[in-house]
């Protein structure tokens, strides 16, 4: 899942990025509503986790932008404020769920995931192929029993792998939906990650090379 983090405080955004880095999502952050709207227009986010309070352009117009536009990524939308009014209010913006500063951080990734679940095609909370098990609820993976041990970088890749059933991906879409913006997309960081994802997941090989076009699962 590819995640924006939309704050005006660095600190805060920043530990909030982290945390949800360390959860296997990929996640940019900006730190002004005009920065948003340029990053909107660029990437494609499952989830942007927007402050309501933002300098430049205001987390409501930035809301109302996306959502005028069909913006196909899901909003959740910060504040400080806890009123209903106010959860009234960023609602009827086109935010898709809304959370009351300060908040639990738990309660925050419960809520980007099931955002993100929204923002997709439903995928079943457990992944199987050819003897291979990817639970993304609990971000696990085995094959015949054997614990794969997946970097979150590794996990992401096949998840993406899974959910195409079949359908090549190029390395361009691995590097969009599993790295952050930061990524170079000159780097060979895909096709390492898929050589140590081949190495974990053994014999038989799952994983075909696609000569110009990509990956796909055998």
């Amino acid at each position: 899942m590819r995640v924006l983090v939309v704050e005006d405080e660095e600190l805060l955004a920043e530990v909030i990025a982290e945390g949800l880095r360390r959860e296997g999502m990929a996640v940019d952050v900006v730190l002004d509503g005009s920065a948003a709207l340029e990053h909107a227009a660029v990437h494609s986010y499952e989830v942007l986790v927007l402050d309501r309070d933002l300098p430049v352009v205001h987390g409501d117009e930035v809301c109302r932008l996306l959502s005028a536009g069909s913006y196909p990524g899901r909003i959740l939308m910060l504040t400080a404020s806890a009123t209903v009014d106010d959860r009234v209010t960023g609602l009827a913006l086109g935010a898709d769920d809304y959370l009351p500063k300060p908040f639990a951080f738990a309660e925050l990734v419960a809520r980007v995931r099931a955002l993100g679940r929204r923002a997709q095609p439903p995928v079943p909370p457990v992944l199987e192929h050819e003897g291979v098990l990817l639970d993304t609820a609990r971000r696990s993976a085995a094959r015949d029993g054997r614990d794969l041990r997946l970097t979150p970088k590794e996990f992401s890749v096949l998840e993406i792998l899974m959910t195409a059933s079949g359908r090549v991906v190029s390395a361009e879409e691995l590097l969009e939906r599993a790295w952050d913006e930061h990524a170079n997309p000159f780097t060979n960081s895909v096709r390492v990650t898929v050589m140590t994802l081949r190495r974990k997941l053994g014999d038989p090989p799952l994983i075909d090379t696609v000569p110009g076009a990509g990956y796909r699962l055998s």
